[in-house]
């Protein structure tokens, strides 16, 4: 009975937060408002003009429209055959180089597509051949996002089904027969998760597309927008956008639904795995090295060729560049980090329906377009006169919420609920919990959450290129210029400079690889 009152009081206690958490209330819908009101503006807008032949897409709308959803099906369709094939090969056999090349498949992270877009353009004009088109459009953008399959399919293999293999290998099954009858099954859901996350890139990717002359719905946005003028054209291409990126998150949250399953009994084993020999070593060693070879391999074989020509800004610029980049990217991780910790901590403070779908819908940002947050912020910010790097700002936390909200979500499960109900019997308030308890457990998430958002800032271009000020460029925006003026030689500094960030990032999700791995 003692246990019973506990949790009721506990439940009453959270449904209904006392007055001293409503500072906690405000600043959650203060967050989850200003994330969400771009989207609303866009809506408002489209309505307001609903009546507008203006907003219909026309001959290159359709083109764009069209060319967005090939290279959205090609390019999850060979991400789910190169990410599952690793994923399982990485996680449930065994062979020679497997720990190091399991952790090496969340390299082709590190290498944003358009820099890869300008090194193969550049390699292809010394070499002879033409890197143009939407074919290369689908193997870059296949390279640099297949290792989201890659996660969420390892972390199937390596914890689900260990039982039901372990029967079938001792019935005599092979590998083969083992993946196909029991592993993949159980393990479609992650995959079609990676799959929607990939596709998700494929829609904001600005860089890589306007390089290989493809048009997306991403380059007409910005096209219509700031070259032609036509702000009425480009809200409807958005809309698309929208539409498109709604239907994948839609798939990507049923897919997680559906592999959500309970491994009773299983904790502390680790997957079991098949050694392979002979031929099929070879191949599994080939086919988990080629895309992070191919990854880093490119920009390295580009910056030995182009070693004898190398240029460079002068120093001064080259440094102005690097601390804008750098300035903007701390300032977008210390905001997001906080306002993902405000909604993260409001699940277990303040448990109302009404919040809980509002923390939901405001980590959906990541999902959406950067040239169609950039063009909602400029709806915003126009009328109003708002500076571009506050727009900017307010950008960076809007789309990259997710990426810090999701972990701090997840270590915060593992925080029992009682540290809580001891600290507030002891009078302890919301904000003395956090600073003494939850902040020194959660702080290796805060600076891994932070050290992506730094990182995936410093990549983001369509953005960062459509809200910067003016005389106000970055690395990346860099970069994408000197390529576009086929100054390819001169955009190599800025490129390692954020290819050594890429890099970093990559190696903090490497620990969690590694954590998956042991025992196998």
């Amino acid at each position: 009975m003692g246990v019973l009152a506990t949790a009721e009081r506990a439940t009453a206690n959270r449904s209904g937060p006392p007055l001293r958490r409503a500072p906690l209330a405000a600043a959650v819908l203060l967050v989850c408002g200003l994330a969400l009101l771009p989207f609303l503006v866009l809506a408002g807008f489209a309505v307001r003009d609903a009546g507008s032949s203006q907003l219909w897409l026309g001959a290159e709308g359709l083109e764009q429209l069209t060319n967005t959803l090939v290279l959205v099906l090609a390019v999850g369709l060979i991400g789910a055959l190169f990410g599952t094939a690793n994923g399982w090969l990485t996680a449930c056999c065994q062979f020679p180089g497997r720990r190091w090349l399991r952790l090496a498949q969340v390299l082709p992270l590190a290498a944003p597509a358009f820099v890869l877009a300008a090194v193969l353009v550049d390699l292809g004009s010394r070499w002879g051949f033409r890197v143009h088109g939407i074919g290369w459009a689908v193997l870059l953008l296949s390279l640099t996002t297949y290792s989201y399959v890659f996660l969420l399919s390892t972390e199937s293999f390596s914890g689900s089904g260990q039982r039901q293999l372990e029967a079938c290998r001792s019935l005599g099954v092979g590998p083969w027969g083992s993946f196909r009858r029991v592993a993949l099954p159980l393990a479609l859901p992650s995959i079609g998760a990676g799959v929607a996350l990939s596709g998700m890139e494929v829609v904001n990717e600005l860089g890589a597309v306007e390089l290989l002359g493809v048009p997306t719905l991403s380059r007409g946005i910005l096209q219509r927008w700031q070259s032609e003028g036509d702000l009425q054209g480009a809200v409807g291409l958005a809309l698309i956008a929208l539409v498109l990126v709604s239907l994948l998150v839609g798939a990507e949250r049923w897919m997680r639904h559906r592999s959500r399953r309970w491994n009773i009994g299983q904790d502390g084993v680790g997957a079991l795995q098949w050694p392979l020999r002979g031929w099929r070593c070879h191949l599994a060693q080939l086919l988990t090295l080629l895309p992070p070879l191919a990854s880093l391999g490119l920009p390295l074989t580009w910056l030995f060729l182009s070693r004898d020509h190398l240029q460079s800004d002068p120093v001064e610029d080259l440094l102005a560049l690097t601390l804008r980049s750098l300035g903007l990217a701390l300032a977008a991780a210390l905001l997001t980090v906080a306002a993902a910790l405000l909604l993260a901590i409001s699940r277990r403070w303040l448990a109302h329906p009404l919040l809980g779908r509002l923390t939901f819908f405001a980590g959906m940002g990541y999902a959406v377009p950067g040239t169609v947050l950039a063009l909602a912020l400029m709806l915003i910010g126009g009328p109003l006169q708002l500076s571009p790097l506050l727009l900017l700002l307010w950008g960076y936390g809007d789309r990259f919420l997710a990426v810090s909200k999701q972990g701090l979500d997840a270590s915060f499960e593992h925080i029992p609920p009682s540290l809580d109900e001891c600290a507030t019997s002891l009078g302890c308030g919301w904000l003395a919990v956090l600073r003494r308890i939850h902040l020194p457990l959660l702080r290796g998430p805060l600076l891994v959450g932070a050290l992506l958002v730094f990182v995936d800032v410093v990549k983001e271009l369509p953005l960062t290129f459509s809200l910067r000020p003016f005389d106000f460029d970055t690395l990346s925006v860099r970069v994408y210029q000197y390529a576009s003026d086929e100054r390819v030689a001169a955009a190599l500094v800025p490129a390692l400079l954020i290819l050594a960030l890429g890099l970093a990032a990559s190696v903090a999700l490497m620990p969690s690889l590694e954590r998956q791995g042991k025992g196998g």
